[in-house]
């Protein structure tokens, strides 16, 4: 049986005893959208739309449109995402608590280092169910190889797993999982003493806490951050400017979804200049160019109650889709530009470049409901049945007719 979003939202109103009119203002959305989703008139809204609704009634988007939740195939040797949960969330590391005893030999900080190297790959080349089988074993080597080997590079290496472990689980719908990771990644930060490891940890905070629809919280968090790490441009390493500018990209995105346009397009802008002294490098588990800030203007112009589609696709033209050096990061982008068309008009090409991501990305993009929201308003409006977009529906679980 498919529950739709109407369903899910009628559920969650009753359950909350308030009324369609309540909802609506309280979404500042029209009682009109919500009635047809409740009578199945409509299967989708907007996502600004649907983001409001989120809020509104208290839960996490995720939940609302019915986002996949595991990874596309099942792991073996104790891996997946239950395996990572329990990784993150090791009761033996709390106070008071006396944890199992590693019996096994950890790999020497090298070997570890370089595991952790590639689980990045994995993470930025979207291969999300290898991640899921490897990340829990590497989080307890961590843990194993940090107790025999105490230093300071060794942590380091630590807050970058406990990063991707936070990273996976927001992507795979647990920002609650990926919250807990990130207090790890700090504490990990701590001990490497490193401040600039300490300022990605809190970009990924911000991140964690945008999707959990803590908007305020996710920016403030980001921006004093930044205003900490701002380095004195004339001395400034490529690193702290690197750090700095992924803290002020991070501060733009909730700064656009609370419709304060203007303040986070003076954030990138201060981002692009950061990035034009810097140069483009791989710093911390994540990368810094002057194109990462103008895909980030393509976000921006999207987000917000009122999405500027033409400015999005204006900003596209300023970027070079080539010069993008991870797989997932060019995905979501496009899937972006693919909003931006449908928006204006341009469903062909919408789902063209949705199905050019589709291609690329085929276990990534069912976990972005971006692109399932554009599929269904796609499905919405279409005047004659179109099979090639029924099956993209199908396959990421967005057409209830099939």
């Amino acid at each position: 049986m498919n529950v739709s979003i109407g369903d899910r939202i009628r559920v969650l109103r009753e359950f909350r005893d308030i009324t369609q009119e309540q909802l609506a203002q309280r979404a500042s959305v029209s009682v009109d959208t919500i009635r047809k989703l409740e009578q199945g008139v409509r299967e989708s809204a907007r996502i600004n739309t649907l983001r409001g609704l989120a809020r509104a009634l208290d839960v996490q988007l995720e939940r609302l449109v019915g986002q996949p939740t595991v990874t596309q195939q099942l792991t073996d040797d104790g891996g997946g995402l239950i395996a990572l949960r329990d990784a993150i969330q090791d009761p033996g590391s709390l106070p008071g608590v006396l944890g199992d005893d590693n019996l096994e030999d950890p790999p020497s900080p090298a070997e570890w280092t370089a595991q952790v190297q590639a689980a990045t790959n994995s993470y930025w080349a979207g291969d999300y169910s290898h991640l899921a089988a490897v990340l829990p074993g590497l989080l307890r080597d961590g843990q194993a190889t940090a107790r025999q080997h105490d230093t300071e590079q060794v942590w380091a290496q630590l807050a970058l797993a406990y990063q991707l472990a936070a990273s996976l689980s927001t992507q795979s719908g647990h920002p609650d999982w990926a919250y807990t990771a990130v207090e790890k990644q700090l504490a990990a930060a701590a001990r490497a003493s490193d401040p600039l490891l300490e300022g990605m940890g809190v970009s990924t905070l911000s991140w964690v806490l945008l999707r959990q629809g803590r908007w305020e919280q996710a920016q403030s968090v980001a921006e004093r951050k930044a205003d900490q790490l701002e380095p004195a441009r004339r001395r400034a390493t490529a690193n702290q400017l690197a750090v700095y500018g992924n803290l002020l990209i991070a501060a733009a995105t909730p700064a656009a979804r609370s419709d304060n346009h203007d303040q986070a397009l003076e954030l990138l802008t201060l981002a692009e200049s950061a990035a034009v002294q810097s140069g483009p490098l791989r710093a911390y588990g994540s990368a810094f160019s002057v194109t990462d800030v103008r895909t980030q203007r393509v976000n921006v112009a999207l987000a917000g109650t009122t999405g500027r589609p033409d400015t999005a696709l204006s900003a596209s033209a300023k970027v070079d889709l080539s010069e993008i050096s991870r797989p997932v990061h060019s995905a979501s982008y496009r899937v972006d530009v693919a909003q931006a068309r449908y928006q204006t008009g341009d469903s062909p090409g919408a789902l063209e470049l949705l199905l050019e991501v589709e291609a690329d990305q085929p276990e990534w993009i069912r976990f972005q409901t971006l692109a399932a929201a554009t599929v269904q308003e796609m499905l919405e409006a279409e005047r004659r049945r179109n099979s090639t977009l029924r099956g993209l529906a199908s396959r990421l679980g967005v057409d209830p007719a099939l």
